[in-house]
């Protein structure tokens, strides 16, 4: 007898794990699942299929109302996917916080020898050449303000008020 008070062969040291569990075989697993067509509600990723049919098969059937399901033409983009909002309804200020996001991210830029679109008068600091390229309204940066519904609006620096 072990220490461990484990009679049976095959190791000891409290190794009394059954590896003989169904399940766990060759048959178990299913050759034709693809892990990648299906999202997580069962819908294919690229929006073409329908629940359950992995692989987009069935994307182009006829639908209970006479009409077929298409993607959009010319490459829109991915079926669902979010566009920005052709008619903006956020303000035209920017904000204190964007403010602070685009200084800091076009400083950073600046300091890691980006271009800098200002002429410059002496200055060596990069935060005071990023307020500088803000106050001629230069920086190449779009802000993207998401709203409640899941849209977006995409605003170009240069676009935004800057008190």
């Amino acid at each position: 007898m072990s220490d461990d008070g484990y009679d049976g062969g095959g190791g000891g040291g409290g190794d009394d794990y059954d590896y003989e569990v169904p399940g766990y075989h060759n048959d178990a697993f299913d050759e034709h699942f693809d892990a990648l067509a299906d999202g997580p509600d069962g819908m294919a990723e690229d929006g073409a299929g329908e629940p359950g049919h992995a692989n987009g098969e069935g994307g182009d059937q006829e639908m209970a109302g006479g009409e077929e399901h298409q993607q959009p033409a010319g490459g829109a983009g991915i079926a669902g996917e979010r566009q920005p909002n052709t008619i903006r309804i956020t303000t035209p200020y920017l904000t204190k916080y964007e403010r602070a996001r685009i200084l800091g991210t076009r400083a950073l830029q600046i300091s890691m020898n980006a271009p800098v679109l200002v002429p410059l008068d002496g200055e060596t600091d990069a935060l005071q050449i990023a307020i500088k390229e803000l106050s001629q309204r230069k920086i190449p940066l779009v802000i993207r303000r998401y709203l409640p519904d899941g849209s977006f609006e995409d605003w170009s620096v240069s676009e935004l008020i800057t008190d």
